[in-house]
């Protein structure tokens, strides 16, 4: 009886792991052929995408593939004015700093568990001043952090 708990947990953990692997294809599938709303698309949605592709392609490619896949979103919805380059570099290297203080984090919602502060849209405001984000550089073009360092 007790070397049977051990392989229900084994077996329900292989399923999780798997059934949330798929869910993080199929939103990227979805998200890179446009087939999601833009008004379902939301902040977590961003962190979650950062996530995703810093996994697949380390921190230089996902940059390059994030700001692809949000520029083209972003297009087909009639809004290529509202991607932001500034904003989303920054998200995406303040998720790989949390995956690299918690690299056991082995879903997003591990991740979000330890590093809850990716998901308030208010934690760049740590780092960046709003007139700094507010301006047309920082929207087209990488702009550092004009209050303190991101990690």
């Amino acid at each position: 009886m007790g070397s049977t708990l051990p392989d229900v947990v084994t077996i329900s953990y292989i399923t999780i792991v798997r059934h949330t692997e798929l869910a993080d294809l199929e939103f990227v599938q979805a998200f890179e052929a446009c087939e999601l709303s833009n008004e379902s698309f939301h902040h977590r949605d961003h962190i979650r995408l950062a996530w995703i592709y810093l996994q697949r392609y380390g921190e230089l490619e996902a940059r390059r593939h994030i700001a692809e896949a949000i520029r083209k979103f972003a297009a087909h919805h009639g809004k290529s004015d509202k991607y932001h380059e500034t904003l989303t570099v920054a998200w995406l290297r303040l998720v790989a700093n949390a995956m690299s203080q918690a690299p056991g984090a082995a879903s997003f919602d591990e991740l979000t568990m330890v590093s809850p502060e990716l998901l308030d849209k208010r934690t760049i405001e740590k780092f960046y001043s709003t007139a700094a984000l507010s301006s047309e550089d920082a929207r087209t073009s990488w702009v550092e952090p004009d209050l303190q360092m991101l990690p």
